[in-house]
């Protein structure tokens, strides 16, 4: 070969590199450990020994390899919660897509930021293992060329809320595989602790960033700081208007970031976590803790909401889209505006609760969902058949009573659709999408009718992965089908989901470009009926 050839074959190899966005590499090794989070010991779910989990600190596009070792007795799979994983739902880490990782196992996970900003959070998505632990936080930065709209912050903290269960995981999976419903949760943890122990420290003058997710299994939770404002600046991947509060709902599944400036006296202040909407109110707290202060927080406790559903309505629908704020690209309007595009097909979704052959159930549109022997998107992929039916959920509730099957929704690619949330119960519910971000147009009480599109918000409603329905009430997305795959849709109140509230979604084409999905990944694991199939060359 020429020199001067050569030459530029290397150039040309060092573009592609230097186009490639980076990196970053993960190692976790999880493992059975003892915790004492409400002051009894209990068996936890750790990562590298850690309760909770490592941060993953990301920038948008960044590559994530995440190398996981499962060091428990029993399956294990971890769910990147908010993280879309475009044209890839193999490694989204639910059943229905991805096989458990065997015990005294490992498998990689192959993430990419693709697109994407803001604060997310992991967890364990088989069994019940959600409570008990194996949850951490997931952080993505903006690039550096990309204007976010405020200062930098003096730090940016990951702050993890949830209701908490005495009783180990085990023991909670028996009371709904015996049929039952689970009991009042004994407490709520900050950041894997109880009452008077987790703490962020501050220096006087300084702005802080907090990154608010309630990684509980039942309750909605209200957070707030004594003496100090919280003004709200991204919720799940969307900058919003900047709207200053004292308190703040933050529902099962939901993140948050809000910044909060030290403007006070040096001391310490409560911060104060309490459930919402329950008649028997939990409350913990921990401390925000001004540098070089010896004075100790003192004074009531900052008093919330209990069971105020309008208030937190209201609080609700003032969360909208930042307009003029770039999100992981300039220009994040440009021509395009889901305010402005027709929808193709409206959905409608109920919850219900009741008994099927004697045991406790929960259901969307009267299916309660059943895992099938065989992750639904392997079947889909090697054309298993009798794994699953496209269509074995209806549209729309038809008053039936509840009947269990592997509930799969079709859906057509790079179509724009409604869906509605209707919930005639007397809890709140939640629900999570994965694989996307959905524009949340509209909010009410009563019973939700086509006139009920006259109030949708098509300017600047926020644009989120996880949405509460409140009793009695309905709640109405867009969500344009951009992301090609088989994606979970589910109750975030944990029981729920573990007893059927939830199903997948198919986003379908007959395309086989590299453009709309990925081939299946090398290193999948392959279970069920799908064992000793081939992936693809190496």
């Amino acid at each position: 070969m020429a020199p001067l050839l050569k030459l530029a074959v290397v150039f040309a190899c060092l573009a592609v590199a230097a186009a490639e966005s980076p990196y970053r590499f993960y190692t976790w090794n999880v493992t059975y450990g003892t915790i004492y989070p409400l002051g009894v010991p209990q068996q936890g779910i750790l990562i590298n020994g850690q309760f909770p989990g490592p941060d993953i600190y990301s920038v948008t596009n960044d590559n994530i390899i995440v190398n996981v070792f499962n060091s428990l007795d029993e399956p294990f799979l971890i769910h990147w919660s908010g993280v879309q994983n475009r044209r890839n739902s193999y490694e989204d880490g639910v059943y229905g897509t991805t096989c458990p990782i065997p015990p005294g196992q490992n498998f990689t996970y192959i993430l990419q930021m693709k697109d994407q900003i803001g604060s997310f959070f992991y967890f364990p998505s088989l069994a019940f293992h959600k409570a008990a632990g194996g949850f951490g936080g997931i952080k993505i930065l903006s690039r550096p060329l990309i204007p976010v709209p405020f200062d930098p912050p003096a730090d940016d903290y990951t702050v993890l809320i949830g209701d908490w269960y005495k009783s180990n995981q085990t023991a909670l999976r028996k009371i709904l595989d015996r049929g039952h419903k689970l009991p009042f949760p004994d407490g709520i943890l900050i950041n894997g602790r109880g009452p008077n122990v987790t703490s962020f420290t501050v220096q006087q003058g300084k702005t802080y960033r907090l990154r608010i997710c309630n990684v509980g299994l039942q309750n909605s939770l209200n957070f707030r700081i004594q003496g100090h404002k919280m003004k709200v600046v991204e919720v799940e991947g969307t900058h919003t208007l900047q709207v200053s509060y004292s308190s703040l709902d933050i529902h099962l599944g939901q993140c948050m970031s809000v910044l909060i400036t030290a403007d006070q006296q040096p001391q310490d202040y409560y911060i104060v976590v309490s459930s919402r909407f329950t008649s028997q109110v939990l409350t913990t707290t921990g401390y925000l803790r001004y540098a070089n202060s010896n004075r100790p927080a003192s004074g009531p406790l900052p008093g919330g909401p209990t069971t105020q559903i309008d208030w937190s309505l209201n609080q609700a629908r003032s969360i909208r889209t930042n307009l003029t704020a770039s999100g992981p690209r300039p220009n994040p309007q440009g021509s395009y505006h889901y305010g402005m595009i027709n929808t193709s097909r409206t959905i409608r979704l109920a919850s219900s609760a009741g008994q099927v052959n004697g045991k406790q159930r929960y259901a969307i549109n009267s299916v309660s969902f059943v895992p099938a022997d065989t992750p639904l998107k392997l079947a889909d992929f090697f054309q298993i058949s009798g794994v699953f039916r496209v269509g074995s959920i209806p549209d729309a509730p038809n008053g039936q009573g509840i009947y269990l099957d592997t509930s799969v929704m079709g859906t057509d690619y790079r179509t724009f659709i409604e869906i509605v949330f209707e919930n005639s119960e007397d809890i709140v519910q939640s629900y999570h999408l994965n694989g996307y971000s959905f524009w949340v147009v509209g909010m009410d009480g009563g019973q939700w009718t086509s006139a009920s599109r006259n109030q949708y918000n098509l300017r600047d409603a926020v644009s989120r992965c996880t949405v509460q329905v409140y009793p009695k009430s309905w709640t109405a997305i867009y969500i344009a089908l951009d992301n090609v795959g088989m994606w979970q849709l589910r109750s975030e109140f944990w029981a729920r989901q573990y007893l059927g509230q939830q199903f997948y979604l198919r986003v379908y084409t007959t395309s086989t470009s590299l453009r709309d999905e990925y081939p299946i990944p090398k290193n999948a694991l392959l279970c069920g009926r799908a064992k000793g199939r081939h992936t693809r060359p190496l």
